[in-house]
This record gives structure tokens, sequence and C-alpha cells, in this order.
């Protein structure tokens, strides 16, 4: 008998009775053929999955050997580039049988089909009883993954992972871990969910975790995120809370300054809600509170010294003892210089001593100064300068409402700009004195207690206002020259410096004629004028260009229009010196606010 591989198709055309009238067979050879034929016909039926051995993979696909010298070519496509790599020659192989004999005569094989129905059945099964299944991802597709649990599943991408994944492509070639959720055998689509599965299992490890946890108990933990408040601690899939105060028992601006995402940390558990699964963790609890041991020679009053830690707009941090920090504020800097950037003068790693003023150990607060360590000069400025006393001092700023002067090193006085002159009317100090001019004053009060002195130019010279009535009396006619116009006058100087106001009201027949003002009087110009009201304490002077009094009569107010304007002269020429100590007090609030900026 010829050793040839006989075709499947050739066994159904084989009639053994046929074979031993043409070809000599014996009855050994007999019995044989009759077995290869019914053993073929009874294992490989159309349909029917069947073992199989590798005999070659090349790029066409994978020769398999199904038995009976019968061999078949499974394509390439079929295969996974994952599944490929695994195979090897002599690997067993489930396949179906498609067809005994394709166009070419040859077997007609499939490992898909195979696989598929393999599949089915625990697809379904895993479904049923609610269990997860694992598969290879292959590739993205629009709104997910493709991935192979015996046939392709769909993974979409909102139940890839518990939280939101933007780039899919990390997943391609991973196995992974997901619930079926819906399965539709009739058209071929499964869906399943990694995100559930997560889910499910980080649900059942919480349950452990808080079924073993206590209050006190130490664990070991890993960062999972970084907040400005806190650090939050994955402790076996619960997420506890470590807050920033409880990271350290000194002070920190941020939690990054101590740990990183990923960490691996120990920490102690201070309290948790079993129910709503809310864990607070502390890290400080494990060392002892460096508060409780402060040392002896810390208390109220003591002077000690430390290094600076942290510099902030307000004040400095200073650690005087390991984990221990004591704050001197920026106004316990200096009792005279005004220290509005702590970082020109401090830098952090500096010695400093300072003075304990507070000490709450309850509360881990710790108040210093260093003015402190030195005399409070402004003690000695009640005794040094009085009011009434002539002194010298050296012009230091210059501002809208006055001018500062430097009387000793870190004590100014404010001169108001109301106390300037007695006659002139100065808009702004700057127009007439100079940052840096030496100059003399009167010493008008002292406040010890609010740090404030105030000064007088005009003081040094008389008060002309002080015999202005015997000088000027009503209806006397004097000459004046314009200084100023006004829109609701004009201005006129007299001798000594005196200025007197000629009120719109009074200025003649200016109205009838309709002039303005400017048409008629130049600055510069000298007129006749008529007094028609002298006050010495309200430093006021009436004028008139009327040099004829009118009949008397009851006295007119002044329209209603021009009371802001009549109001306005008392302003521009002297104000009254029940007005002083407002004045003082109000650039002292302003010289306040100009130092805090």
């Amino acid at each position: 008998m010829s050793k040839e591989l006989i075709k499947p198709s050739q066994f159904a055309r084989v009639n053994i009775n046929e074979v031993e009238d043409d070809i000599e067979l014996n009855s050994e050879q007999l019995t044989e053929l009759s077995g290869l034929y019914e053993g073929f016909f009874a294992a490989c039926r159309p349909g029917k999955i069947v073992q199989s051995k590798i005999v070659d993979i090349n790029n066409d696909g994978v020769l398999v050997d199904i038995g009976y010298k019968a061999e078949g070519l499974i394509p390439r496509f079929e295969f996974s580039n994952y599944e490929i790599k695994k195979l090897t020659v002599g690997d067993t192989l489930e396949v179906i049988l498609d067809q005994l004999e394709s166009s070419d005569g040859s077997l007609t094989l499939s490992y898909e089909k195979a696989k598929a129905l393999k599949a089915w059945d625990s697809i379904i099964k895993l479904f049923e009883e609610e269990k997860p299944v694992e598969g290879m991802v292959t590739h993205k597709v629009k709104g997910g993954l493709s991935v192979d649990i015996g046939i392709p599943a769909f993974l979409p991408g909102s139940q890839v992972d518990v939280q939101r994944v933007t780039n899919f492509d990390q997943y391609v070639g991973q196995m992974v871990t997901a619930n079926i959720i819906k399965v539709n055998k009739k058209r071929g689509n499964v869906i399943i969910s990694r995100r559930k599965h997560l889910t499910d299992a980080r649900a059942e490890v919480r349950k452990r975790v808080l079924d073993t946890l206590e209050e006190g108990q130490i664990i070991q933990g890993q960062v999972k995120n970084i907040t400005n408040y806190g650090v939050f601690i994955d402790i076996g899939g619960v997420d506890g809370l470590l807050h920033i105060t409880d990271m350290t028992w000194g002070r920190i601006s941020h939690p990054s300054e101590i740990v990183r995402i990923g960490d691996n940390v120990t920490v102690k558990v201070l309290s948790f809600d079993k129910d709503n699964e809310k864990i607070s963790l502390g890290m400080k609890q494990l060392n002892e509170n460096p508060w409780e041991a402060i040392a002896a020679n810390i208390h109220d009053g003591s002077r000690i010294k430390g290094r600076v830690s942290s510099i902030t707009d307000y004040g400095l941090f200073v650690e005087v003892q390991k984990g221990v920090e004591g704050l001197i504020h920026i106004s316990e800097i200096s009792w005279t210089d005004r220290i509005t950037d702590l970082k020109k003068h401090f830098k952090i790693g500096d010695e400093v001593e300072a003075l304990v003023i507070s000490l709450d150990k309850e509360n881990r607060r710790m108040s210093l100064s260093i003015k402190h360590l030195d005399k409070n000069p402004w003690e000695s400025v009640a005794e040094e300068f009085k009011p009434g006393q002539k002194v010298k001092g050296t012009i230091s700023n210059i501002t809208d409402f006055g001018m500062f002067v430097l009387l000793k090193p870190g004590i100014d006085g404010l001169v108001h700009v109301s106390d300037l002159s007695w006659t002139e009317h100065i808009e702004h100090p700057g127009d007439v004195f100079k940052k840096g001019e030496a100059i003399e004053a009167i010493v008008l009060g002292v406040d010890v207690e609010n740090k404030k002195i105030s000064l007088g130019v005009k003081q040094l010279t008389e008060n002309p206002w002080e015999g202005i009535e015997s000088v000027y009396k009503v209806n006397d006619v004097i000459e004046g020259e314009v200084s100023r116009i006004t829109n609701f006058g004009i201005f006129v100087k007299l001798s000594g410096g005196i200025e007197g106001l000629v009120h719109i009201s009074e200025l003649g027949d200016l109205k009838k004629e309709d002039k303005k003002i400017e048409d008629v009087y130049k600055v510069g110009e000298k007129h006749q004028f008529r007094v028609i009201k002298v006050s010495k304490d309200e430093h006021k002077l009436g004028l008139s260009t009327k040099l004829t009094a009118d009949a008397p009569k009851e006295e007119k107010r002044a329209p209603k229009q021009h009371v802001k304007e009549e109001s306005s002269y008392v302003e521009h020429v002297a104000k009254p010196k029940s007005q002083l100590q407002m004045e003082l007090e109000k650039a002292a609030a302003a010289r306040k606010s100009d130092d805090s900026k």
C-alpha cells in the first residue's frame, strides 16, 4: 500500500470491497484501513471541536495536525500578536472543523471559532455567577477598549478605572480583570467593567481594614494626594487625612515640605468614623510633644537666642529649640525704625536674640520681641521735649498733610500744613520745604502713649492776627494788592502779610455789567477796599470794593450758593486754633497708615 497521505475526502470515496479487488491487502491491512476510516469520520465531523498539534508556524498562519494523517492551515489573522508569540511547534491547540475539504481539497479549520464557542460557555457562567473575567486589551476602539476574553469584549472608557482616564494607550497589551455587565450571545456582544471590579475589590478591602482599625493604632500607608491643608494617605484601600497641623510639632507652610506623592509613611490613627469611612491620622503624635519638654530657662521675660526659620509679611518665626518656634511680630522689631520689608533686614538661618513676651504651652504659642531688649526711647521723650520748647531737626519726610522732622534717632515730630504759616496759604509743604532740610520748630504737644510729637513752624513768629482788631476797623478804607482770584471772590494781601477776602457779592456792580472777575481785577494790581468784617478768633478779614457804607439796615445773609465758598475762605486763610488738635490727630493717623504700608 502506498504510504502517501490520503486526503480526508478520499475516505468518502473509498469502498473497502473495491480496494480488495484493485489492491492486494492482507486482512491486517484491511482491518487497519477500516478502523482509520471509521475513526476519522467519528471524530472529525464538521462543526466539532478537535484537538490538534502544531506542526509549523509561518507568515501564512499555523499548520496543525488533527490526526489520521490530516493537516490543515489556520490563517494568521485568527491569532493576536500576543497569542502568536506564546505558540510553539508541538503545542496542542483546540480548533473547530469547518469543512472536510475546501476547494483545493484541504481541511478548513478555525481556531477563532473554537475559542469563541468555548469562551461563550465560560462567559455566560461567569456572568450568571457575577464573577470577574480576565482578558488582554488588544486595541483602542471608539469610546473605549477592545478586550480579548475568548471573544472581543467592549470595555467603555468610563469603566476603565475608578478615576477618569484620558490616555487609553497605556492599557493596550495589558491583562485586565473586569466584571461582565452585559451579554448578548445572539448579537455576539459582551460589555465589561474594570471599574466595577476595582470598586468591589476596594470595598472588600476597606471593610477588612475598618473592621481591624482602632484609635491609637500605628499603621503604614502611602501618600496618595497632597493639598494645601493636608495629605491623603492610602491605608490598604481606605483614605485617611493627615492634616497639616498633625504633621509636625513645628511650623510648615505646605505639606510638600515633609512628604511627596508615593512616599510610604508611618502614621497614628487619631480618630475614625466607621459608618462614613472618615479617618483622621497623625504623624507628629509618634514623637513626644517638644512644647511639654520646653527648657526651664524659657519663660515670660527671659532672654533667648534662636535661628530664623521662616520670614512672613507680618513677622519672623524663630526656632528656639527643636520643634519649638516663637513669633517676632513686625511691630516688635524696633521702637523707632519703620520696617516694611523684613527680608531686607533678616534671612533664614540668622541667629537672633529676643525677649519672651508671652508663652502658651497648651496652644503652642510663643511671642518674642527684639525691641524690648532695649529701653523704650519714647519714655524719655516727655522729659526731653516740652510744649513751647524750640527745637531743631531735619525734614525726614513730606506728605500732603504736613512734614515729619527728625528730632533724634528714631524720634520724629509732625508739622501739620496748617502750622507752617500764619498768613501764607500753602497748598503742599513740598512747595516750600525740601526733604533733608534743617529747620527750627516749636513743640506744640507730646503724646508718649501714641508716640506722637506735634510741632509748629508758624509759632516761631508772633501771630499777626492777635492785634488785628486794633489795626483794622469796620468801614476803614485801606489799600491792598490782589494776591489770588477764585470763583467766589478775590484775596487781597495787606501790610503784615495778612490776607483779606472780597466776596463776589462785595465786588461793586460786577454782576450788573455782566463781567467775570478776571475781566476787572488782575493779580498784582492795587486797589482801595473798605473793611466790612474783622475776626481775630476766626482769622478772618472781610473786605468790599464799595468804599462807602450803605444806609444802616438789617444784615443780609450771603446767598446760599456762597455758603460753601465762605467756609472755604477759612480753610485758605488760616484754620482756627480749636481745630489744631483735630488736625494733628488726623495727621498721626495718616502717618500710621503710611507706616503700615
